[in-house]
């Protein structure tokens, strides 16, 4: 095994060990940084025995054990991974023991190639710029973006429907059906939440109570729709018109179509307003100069009329 004595084959070994195809490993804190981890003997079977049976051509075969504790070996040595010791759950610290051992803690030292995950933080910070620089947006991609985030949600909301509605149908029945049954789970990845696609089990025992519960409620909706047909015919065209609301924009705010318009304009006023409001108190004032001068004037003139009389 000549082949991994050099720094050249421990780097693709720890490329395939590091890929999806490699052990499973584990989230931990070690020396105030979140690293992975896994145990030596798991290490060890990776390399002598693969997930799936799947080894890459360009790396030689590794079939017996102890020449994967020599390679392991050579991955400590050249800190490659890093020997640790299990504090408390999540919780990792150095060890003083360098020497590899199949049932002691490793953390991956060596990320790989980061070309996917310096891609990946472009696009979030692009992303993230984009987010705050939207009041400047032009107004066709505002509208765009808009309706796409409305077809999202409902979306999303019209799939909870439909997978309520067909585990409840098929839960009658005594089986349990759902579409996409990792989809809400939060321990898992994005991708690992679409897998599988379906799943279809029989429903433990002793839900007949329940069962017959749900399809006396189904019957009562659907004499419910039948012989109230008018008020039925309400409430989805309620619905549709609060979809065409949504669309168009009309839930959002009360402001009027003007100040949507004028969103982007500077709020600040301009010098033209400025001059124009202190022409329009000027005028205001001379106004209310006049109307004072000529009820005093008017007031004399009664006086005056008052003594020849």
């Amino acid at each position: 095994m000549e082949f991994y004595d050099t720094d050249k084959g421990l780097t693709k070994l720890c490329t395939f060990l590091r890929s999806t195809d490699g052990p499973s490993v584990r989230e931990a804190v070690l020396a105030d940084k979140r690293v992975l981890y896994l145990k030596g003997e798991k290490l060890i079977a990776a390399m002598c025995e693969p997930k799936k049976g799947k080894w890459p051509k360009s790396l030689p075969k590794i079939t017996d054990r102890t020449d994967a504790c020599k390679i392991a070996k050579n991955l400590c040595q050249f800190q490659y991974i890093l020997r640790a010791e299990k504090v408390s759950k999540g919780t990792l610290q150095m060890s003083r023991n360098k020497e590899f051992e199949e049932s002691g803690y490793y953390a991956w030292i060596f990320e790989g190639d980061q070309t996917y995950s310096n891609l990946m933080t472009g696009i979030v910070i692009v992303g993230f710029l984009a987010c705050v620089c939207f009041p400047i947006w032009p107004q066709f991609l505002k509208v765009w973006v808009w309706y796409l985030s409305v077809t999202f949600l409902i979306g999303v909301f019209g799939l909870c429907i439909v997978r309520l509605f067909l585990f409840t149908t098929v839960w009658i029945a005594g089986y349990e059906f759902w579409i996409l049954p990792r989809l809400f789970d939060e321990s898992l990845g994005v991708a690992e939440s679409f897998i599988p696609v379906w799943s279809f089990e029989k429903s433990p025992k002793g839900l007949g109570i329940y069962r017959a519960g749900l399809v006396i409620l189904f019957a009562w909706f659907i004499h419910w729709a039948v012989s109230q047909p008018t008020e039925f015919d309400g409430m989805i065209k309620a619905q549709k018109g609060f979809l065409d609301d949504l669309y168009n924009g009309n839930l959002l705010t009360d402001m009027s179509q003007q100040s949507k318009d004028d969103i982007d304009k500077p709020r600040m006023k301009s010098l033209d307003d400025l001059l124009q409001e202190l022409d329009a108190v000027d005028v205001d004032e001379d106004v209310a100069a006049e109307a004072i001068l000529d009820q005093l004037m008017e007031e004399d003139e009664r006086k005056e009329n008052g003594e020849e009389e």
